[in-house]
């Protein structure tokens, strides 16, 4: 299974020469989203998450090996009273599970963790403001113990928004032997990726 970041919370993931996109964006701080997909799943509707016209749909008729569920969270920490509601997506392929968590803005209940639980990939928010910040990240990643988490919604240089957190808020929260930071977008997973945080790297055109 390949992963791409694209930047702020979009992934494209790849399986079998299938690809899905992931929470497309518009977002004045990135250079345009230009992406192409058989499939665009987005985790709510704003529009640094669903810029759908970003996404050219590839019109070759392959089979999907994914399968995709999704669990019904919530954008901010007051049962979606500020910024609604947001899906999480499970993707499913190669034996491999793989959790987008979209803007999460709250820890899990029992419920929504026991869906995502030990999965193999979580892709998490940690940047804070609008979503998790660090620490509440930290604490969402330890409970669903992933096996490589990936974070996003993220400010670095001058991509993202002000006042969202930097990566490294996050990754100091963990021993620096877990932290992977990669020259990269891209990463090819299997069931023998060892555990830790992968640091993708955006890719300016």
């Amino acid at each position: 299974m390949k992963l791409t970041w694209l930047g702020h919370s979009c992934f494209a993931v790849e399986s079998g020469g299938y690809r899905i996109v992931l929470d497309p964006y518009f977002v004045e701080t990135y250079p345009a989203l230009h992406a192409t997909a058989h499939r665009v799943l987005c985790s709510h509707a704003h529009r640094d998450h669903c810029n759908k016209d970003a996404v050219t749909m590839l019109c070759n008729a392959k089979e999907s090996p994914f399968t995709v569920e999704t669990v019904d969270t919530f954008h901010d920490e007051k049962q979606g009273a500020l910024r609604g509601e947001n899906k999480m997506h499970l993707l499913r392929a190669e034996g491999l599970t793989l959790v987008h968590a979209g803007d999460l803005g709250h820890e899990l209940s029992d419920k929504q963790l026991a869906a995502v639980k030990n999965c193999d990939v979580l892709l998490l928010p940690v940047g804070g403001y609008y979503t998790v910040d660090a620490p509440t990240a930290k604490k969402i990643a330890d409970a669903v113990s992933p096996r490589i988490v990936v974070p996003m919604h993220y400010r670095f240089g001058s991509h993202g928004y002000d006042v969202i957190g930097t990566v490294e808020e996050f990754t100091r929260l963990y021993p620096a032997a877990e932290v992977r930071v990669l020259d990269t977008d891209t990463v090819t997973l299997t069931g023998e990726t060892p555990r830790g945080v992968f640091v993708l790297k955006f890719k300016e055109e």
